[in-house]
């Protein structure tokens, strides 16, 4: 009986653990290393998105954004920075699908810490899906 006790105490043990998680900060990376800022899904009902940024805010030079699942119409967006002056940037780029943009360089000397990035663009491939967009920083 003991033992199976504390066969019953050991696996109730073990599942609590598995369902528990450990929430990371994510890693500094090296300098002009590219580091991911977020990620979103182009809704094709829509044509503007935001990405808000949960933070770490960190001092980024540039960003680009990598596409997947569909191609993008990436034409203008407005990052708007921690003591919220926004840039407003034109980007007229058509990114195909598995593709990235361009590195977009961010204005500004000192801090450009990122809180949200605001984008407008054409829907391209509706027949295909939703667009899943990754958005890299580069410090």
């Amino acid at each position: 009986m003991k033992k199976i006790s504390f066969l019953l105490v050991f696996l109730f043990a073990v599942a609590c653990l598995g369902f528990t998680q450990t929430v990371r900060q994510p890693r500094a990376g090296a300098p002009g290393s590219w580091r991911l800022i977020g990620t979103t899904t182009a809704d094709f009902k829509a044509d503007f998105d935001v990405l808000v940024v949960a933070g770490p805010f960190d001092d980024f030079r540039a960003i680009k954004f990598k596409v997947t699942n569909a191609p993008l119409n990436l034409m203008r967006m407005v990052v708007t920075y921690e003591n919220g002056m926004p840039d407003k940037i034109d980007v007229r780029q058509n990114i195909p699908e598995g593709g990235e943009s361009r590195v977009i360089d961010l204005k500004g000397a000192g801090k450009r810490r990122i809180r949200k990035i605001e984008y407008w663009y054409d829907t391209k491939g509706v027949l295909r899906g939703k667009a899943n967009i990754t958005v890299l920083g580069r410090k």
